[in-house]
């Protein structure tokens, strides 16, 4: 079996599965949007952690920072802000996953090239 390459994406996959478990632990399920987006981009996040952990590209780590930054804005953006639980799990977790991810892209020196250019 391979090593996992960057410790971060495994993190990011515990980070998937609480979103996704999140609304039924923290008691939002009765805000359908809170619900939906977390539970959506939870998936979407674990597609794309997992797709890292195991066959690594600097475009997963990409998506992996979108999804961060989504989660980070869903709770302005989509109006769940006054469900208390929600926002505080979107905003903490996205956090968490954009820094993580982007972590990787600036350390990896297989990936610096997507941030610094080719070399010449």
């Amino acid at each position: 079996m391979t090593p996992v390459k960057h410790w971060q994406d495994p993190v990011n996959v515990l980070l998937a599965l609480w979103l996704i478990a999140s609304p039924w632990a923290l008691g939002f399920t009765g805000n359908t949007v809170a619900m939906t987006s977390t539970v959506v981009i939870g998936v979407a996040l674990a597609a794309a952690a997992l797709g890292a952990t195991l066959v690594p590209r600097a475009w997963e780590e990409w998506t992996e920072a979108a999804l961060g930054f989504a989660l980070i804005a869903s709770p302005v953006v989509l109006g769940f802000t006054a469900t208390r639980n929600a926002m505080l799990s979107a905003f903490v977790t996205g956090v968490v996953v954009l820094v993580l991810s982007l972590w990787v892209l600036f350390v990896d020196k297989d990936y610096k090239s997507w941030i610094e250019g080719p070399a010449h």
